[in-house]
């Protein structure tokens, strides 16, 4: 339960810091360097497949043999 509230406190905190990032960039014309790192930071995480698995725990994932083998026209 604790972990779970830190990782929404984190999720909660970065997406304000963005947001405020974004606000700045959009409004203030003293915003520079850092407000844009922030937002381009920010956009780049979320490009990220967070959501992908490693092929070991992946359900119906294809080996790399059989990849391997296909093509090399072996096993056909």
């Amino acid at each position: 339960m604790t972990g779970r509230t830190v990782r929404r406190g984190a999720a909660l905190g970065l997406g304000a810091l963005w947001w405020w990032a974004v606000a700045r960039l959009a409004v203030a014309p003293e915003a520079g360097v850092l407000e844009g790192a922030v937002v381009a930071g920010g956009w780049g995480l979320s490009l990220l497949p967070v959501h992908c698995v490693g092929k070991g725990h992946a359900a119906g994932v294809v080996g790399a043999r059989r990849w391997r083998d296909a093509w090399r026209g072996e096993g056909t």
